[in-house]
């Protein structure tokens, strides 16, 4: 089974767990049998506005078996790199939520609240309450000379009326008064994922996550092998088309996947074959034999597009062609 090659999962919540308030299918039952198979698990977050306690206490009710000590979020992770790097009782100009002004007031740091006392320090996460002078504040503070950390640079943020700013939008528009670029606690950058794999004394990860840009970045950057599961943002095509360090090395449909044989991809003279199907490229195109509704075709169709555009720098979604013609006939076609 494809689980039995790692040593811990580092999972996305949003999309890979629960979708809005309901869990996702197979999710609870699938994260609470990897410790049945001698698997740790931690779940990684970019969301700066919930304590791991808050979050654990949400999975439990889900159903998840576990622990605030196993949640892993961007505003421990960005409290964290600034008091490794600043002196016990430095200022630090918060711009965020509660949550995140205790992670640094905990830390032993001074949390401030204008550019007037001098911080040596900005952090920023999301806070539906932020205001255009929390924004000029940190501008300020960053004009300075303040060093500037990001929890998460996620563009949108998901409500129940549809996407709204995220706390990347906000960062933005400190970019564009400072013309500075934060350092990134949480993902895609490595930090969050290699603090998590430290914790669990991890020397196998598998990231598994819904979104590219994300999870499966954060993941590669951090030298993890990845997997994307086809239950939130990203889907088959748009694993397709993506630049090299957003391709994941498995595609599954779900966290039951994780007890199941992956495929074996095979490079062949006329294709590369997982399961019954195969792909191959033509022109720029992709021909697949096989179904669009049958994962295998689509594992094929990234594998060989993958081979063939080895340095992929953005996204770049191919033309592809699906038929069901049997494998045997293909074998016949190329002689």
């Amino acid at each position: 089974m494809l689980i039995s090659g790692f040593d811990s999962v580092l999972s996305d919540l949003d999309g890979v767990v629960y979708a809005g308030p309901n869990a996702i299918d197979d999710a609870v039952e699938s994260l609470n049998t990897l410790a049945e198979v001698n698997v740790t698990l931690a779940f990684i977050t970019n969301n700066a506005g919930r304590s791991p306690m808050s979050v654990a206490a949400h999975l439990r009710q889900l159903g998840v078996k576990t622990s605030a000590e196993q949640v892993f979020g961007s505003a421990d992770a960005g409290a964290e790199m600034l008091a490794r790097e600043l002196n016990p009782g430095s200022k630090v100009l918060v711009v965020g939520s509660p949550y995140l002004r205790e992670c640094i007031a905990v830390r032993g740091l001074e949390v401030v609240e204008t550019h007037k006392e001098e911080p040596v320090a900005v952090i920023q996460g999301f806070d539906p309450d932020i205001s255009w002078t929390n924004l000029a504040e940190a501008s300020y503070a960053i004009n300075n000379g303040a060093a500037w950390v990001a929890t998460n640079t996620d563009l949108t943020i998901p409500r129940a009326e549809g996407l709204a700013p995220g706390n990347g939008s906000l960062v933005n528009a400190v970019k564009l008064a400072t013309s500075v670029e934060p350092r990134v606690a949480g993902k895609p950058e490595s930090y969050l994922f290699a603090r998590a794999a430290d914790r669990l004394d991890s020397q196998r990860p598998l990231v598994v996550g819904d979104r590219l840009d994300t999870d499966i970045l954060g993941g590669f950057r951090a030298g993890f092998s990845t997997a994307l599961v086809l239950t939130g943002v990203d889907t088959p095509r748009t694993a397709l088309g993506a630049p090299v360090e957003q391709r994941p090395n498995y595609l599954i449909n779900s966290l039951a996947d994780l007890y199941r044989p992956y495929p074996t991809i095979k490079v062949l003279g006329y294709g590369v074959q997982v399961g019954d199907a195969v792909a191959k490229v033509d022109h720029g195109a992709i021909e697949v034999t096989g179904s669009d509704q049958d994962l295998n075709a689509w594992r094929a169709a990234c594998h060989a597009w993958w081979l063939a555009h080895p340095r992929q720098s953005r996204h770049e979604e191919p033309e592809i062609r699906f038929t069901e013609r049997g494998l045997d006939a293909l074998r016949k076609v190329r002689g």
